[in-house]
């Protein structure tokens, strides 16, 4: 019979920052229009600080976009790691447009 060990007695689970900013990065990539381009990611005791730095594609709403990948980060990174996200920093690098401007022809 195996008896299982009090919680004090089981050690710590310790995330790196690495791993943390792998799952940001990955996140990133869900959020309708934004396409990450850096994500830091400093792992305190309990709670997790995010830099991300993405595009946008033009011509979707920078400050909605930016909210929605903000929210989208710190409920995954919580979700998949167990660390509440203290604060998001989101730097939007590019507004790429999808298509390229047509030439005119003279």
């Amino acid at each position: 019979m195996t008896t299982i060990a009090p919680a004090d007695d089981r050690g710590a689970l310790t995330i790196a920052d690495r791993t943390v900013q792998r799952i940001a990065t990955q996140a990133v990539t869900e959020v309708d229009g934004a396409d990450p381009a850096k994500v830091t990611a400093q792992v305190g005791a309990d709670t997790v600080t995010l830099d991300v730095r993405l595009s946008i594609g033009y011509p979707l709403p920078v400050a909605k976009t930016t909210e929605a990948a903000r929210e989208h980060l710190r409920r995954r990174t919580a979700e998949l790691t167990g660390l509440a996200v203290s604060r998001v920093d989101i730097t939007v690098t590019a507004l790429p447009t999808s298509a390229a401007e047509p030439r005119r022809v003279l």
